[in-house]
């Protein structure tokens, strides 16, 4: 896998994905685009996301929607790494089995999810769920 980040100036950086998808990164806090670090908290999320709509999918739970809310804790001085993220999964589906997607979030976060796995090796990964009847 390969990717480049070009410099646009100011603190605005393009990267390119391997998959040739861009996206705008803003070194000065979030202020024009996402942070790098705001980008390690959305791929965290997506990467985990991905794996636990699958996982119910694949067990014919009748998932209409999942939403992960992600919120991390960061060291006060440099270099600011994260110290804590939780991620909380909002589920909506009709008739899902609580074991199910329990087991669906657990396994992503431990098993499954290159992103999460990477992080928690420095990162105290924690995870949590709701789910709504619709």
């Amino acid at each position: 896998m390969h990717s480049s980040v070009k410099w646009s100036g100011n603190k605005t950086f393009l990267g390119l994905s391997n998959s040739g998808h861009s996206v705008v990164m803003d070194g000065n806090g979030g202020e024009n685009a996402p942070s790098p670090m705001e980008m390690v908290l959305l791929g965290a999320g997506g990467c985990s996301s991905v794996d636990v709509v699958s996982a119910l999918e694949e067990g014919n739970q009748a998932i209409a929607g999942c939403e992960a809310v992600l919120s991390a804790e960061r060291r006060e001085q440099s270099p600011r790494l994260f110290t804590k993220i939780n991620i909380h999964f909002v589920v909506t589906g009709t008739a899902l089995d609580e074991a199910r997607v329990a087991s669906a979030v657990k396994d992503s976060l431990e098993k499954y999810c290159s992103v999460c796995l990477m992080l928690g090796k420095g990162v105290e990964m924690t995870h949590s769920y709701e789910i709504i009847a619709k």
